[in-house]
């Protein structure tokens, strides 16, 4: 067990160092909150991530096999939901569900 000036001097070494690790990027953000690259970049990436990370899930997927019916059926489900209500919470409900559902059986397999 460490003395108790050796765990105060800790505390008061990591305390300020945490402190400033979590204001930093606050700090950081705050100029390029003006910026038009950030502005633009915060526009377009949602959607841009959303495309790898659809690309990247299915890049495998073998379409002529029934087990592809599940992930397929997820994707379509989960772009409808998201059309017709624009509730992203709802939308990986939904298409969670749909995958589950047909993961589970089969046909999926």
């Amino acid at each position: 067990m460490p003395d108790t000036r050796y765990a105060v001097a800790a505390v008061l070494v990591a305390a300020p160092v945490t402190w400033a690790l979590r204001a930093l990027p606050f700090a950081a953000l705050a100029p390029l909150r003006a910026s038009a690259s950030v502005h633009y970049l915060s526009t377009r990436m949602p959607a841009g991530v959303m495309v790898i990370l659809v690309v990247y899930c299915l890049r495998d997927l073998p379409l002529p096999q029934p087990r592809a019916l599940a992930p397929l059926a997820a994707l379509a489900v989960t772009i409808v939901l998201h059309l017709w209500r624009r509730n992203a919470l709802l939308s990986i409900l939904g298409g969670t569900a749909v995958h589950v559902a047909l993961a589970g059986t089969v046909l999926a397999h």
